[in-house]
């Protein structure tokens, strides 16, 4: 019991800690020398204004809420909670009108996803299955590229309909369509290229091919619906424009890190499939990939891939990369 307790304290302070240095660091990226190629200077400056009105209405809000705690008098009405609310969503609007999507934000997106739809992945599983294993999609780090690249694509679709004002059921259709192409898409590159297969819903009775099913459909046009009006507005103003060279630097590097790892992950499945024809290596980065990427660390770490013979013994639907 005791071991139990101290070990979700020492986490709870791991926790708080890596939540500290976060903050500390990402403040450091916004001290860095100013950008002025960014954006419009006179954007510039009226996003940073309207950015600091939503946070002074935002720290005006809590502090009238503690206010209310110590002292015991009345609180907020509703209708001035509502009005500061409105106020502060018209704010952030505005902003996200002036904020003009580039890179910089689609790699950050890009990142996030990869990490969360990963966990979310496991977890998932965990619950439905009792699975717990190594399912990433790239050779190094945390991420899954599919739900990366899902949450960009629906970032760029939807912040083109958003400008247009669409209804909720364009969305969701389109946010449907969307996630039935990335499925086919991936599902067909993966068996042509590398002989591998990360799921299938062959087996379900709504399957419409290998990789895509109805259902599946459906959740995808529920997810780009959510992420169309909830998540991605208050991500992208989170993320905001770039205004300080260690920002631009330090999301550079990430980009760097994630073609490379990219990169590298196609080259070890390309001579997976080379080594399971019996093709040697003509080259000594190809040998240098068949010395550290083996069969072994294929399997250890894309432990719910089926590659080539395996493919055939493959279960139903067992989540995706």
């Amino acid at each position: 019991m005791f071991t139990a307790l101290a070990s979700l304290l020492i986490l709870f302070v791991l926790i708080r800690l890596a939540i500290s240095a976060w903050r500390y660091f990402t403040a450091w990226l916004g001290r860095g020398k100013l950008l002025r190629w960014a954006t419009d200077e006179i954007e510039e400056q009226y996003a940073l204004g309207i950015r600091t009105y939503i946070s002074n209405m935002e720290a005006w809000r809590a502090e009238a809420d503690h206010f209310w705690q110590r002292s015991k008098r009345p609180r907020l009405t509703r209708d001035q909670r509502d009005a500061i609310h409105d106020a502060i969503s018209q704010a952030r609007s505005c902003y996200l009108n002036l904020l003009k999507l580039s890179w910089y934000q689609i790699v950050i997106i890009f990142l996030i996803a990869s990490v969360i739809g990963l966990v979310i992945e496991q977890i998932w599983m965990l619950i439905t299955a009792g699975l717990l294993e190594s399912r990433p999609g790239l050779v190094w780090g945390p991420f899954s590229p599919l739900y990366g690249l899902g949450a960009v694509l629906l970032t760029v679709i939807c912040w083109e309909l958003r400008k247009h004002h669409v209804g909720d059921m364009t969305i969701f259709l389109v946010s449907a369509v969307v996630g039935g192409l990335l499925e086919q898409f991936a599902g067909w590159t993966m068996e042509t290229l590398f002989d591998a297969q990360s799921w299938t819903y062959i087996y379900l009775p709504d399957h419409i091919t290998q990789w895509v099913a109805w259902r599946f459909l459906f959740f995808w046009g529920l997810i780009g619906l959510v992420w169309a009006r909830y998540v991605m507005p208050e991500l992208l103003y989170r993320i905001g424009m770039p205004t300080t060279n260690r920002q631009v630097i330090f999301v550079g590097l990430l980009t760097v890190y994630l073609v490379v790892d990219i990169f590298m992950t196609f080259a070890c499945f390309t001579r997976k499939t080379a080594r399971d024809e019996g093709i040697p290596p003509s080259t000594p980065f190809e040998e240098w990939v068949d010395e550290n990427f083996t069969d072994s660390f294929i399997a250890g770490r894309f432990q719910n891939l089926a590659v080539g013979e395996e493919q055939q013994e493959a279960r139903g639907y067992n989540g995706k990369n």
